[in-house]
Order: C-alpha cells, then sequence, then structure tokens
C-alpha cells in the first residue's frame, strides 16, 4: 500500500472555486470509480495552496484507477479543461509515501 500526496497550487485568488470544484465534481467522480481520497486540505499558510491524499493497494490498482479517471471522456471533455482554468499545472507537486509500522495510515 502506499499514498499519493498531491499538492496544488491555484491561479491566484482561485483556491475557493478549487476546492468547491473538487469537492462537488472531481472527488465524487473520482470516488466513483474507486479512488480512495484520505483527505484534502487547503494550506495555512499559503492562500492558493491545496493538498490532497489518495491511498493505492498496489501499483497496478493505481494503474487502473488513474486510467479509468483520466482516460475517460468525462475527464478529457468536460473535467480537464476546467482543472486547468483553476489550477498552475507547472507547479503541481506529487510525491509518493509508504506508512511505517507506527502509522495510523497502515
Amino acid at each position: 500500500m502506499f499514498y499519493e500526496i498531491r499538492r496544488y497550487q491555484t491561479r491566484p485568488g482561485r483556491r475557493d472555486a478549487w476546492v468547491r470544484y473538487m469537492e462537488e465534481v472531481n472527488l465524487p467522480f473520482q470516488q466513483s470509480l474507486g479512488m480512495v481520497v484520505t483527505g484534502s486540505f487547503v494550506d495555512e499558510e499559503d492562500p492558493d495552496g491545496y493538498v490532497w491524499i489518495r491511498r493505492f493497494e498496489s501499483e497496478e490498482h493505481c494503474q487502473k484507477l488513474c486510467d479509468a479517471v483520466y482516460g475517460s471522456d468525462r475527464w478529457q471533455r468536460e473535467m480537464r479543461p476546467v482543472v486547468e482554468q483553476l489550477l498552475l499545472m507547472d507547479r503541481t507537486v506529487v510525491t509518493r509515501v509508504h506508512p511505517t509500522p507506527a502509522s495510523a495510515l497502515r
């Protein structure tokens, strides 16, 4: 099992719109396809910072879910254009982490 921590930078002043889009559209869509989202956060110190965390059981599980989400017509035609309007895509940072034996997220 591993987690993917995704840090995004919204376009200046667009974080509230991004959070609404994530919570009303993007997260429910991904979860409907089996994606496990374990957290969604706004950065206390950065007014344009947003972080979310997804969990995967294996590399194969990750690939299957990402293919289902990002390969879908809905993502390509409807959602991706909105995401690109709200985020600074070149500022995205994705980190994969594995929980240690003492982690509550094991």
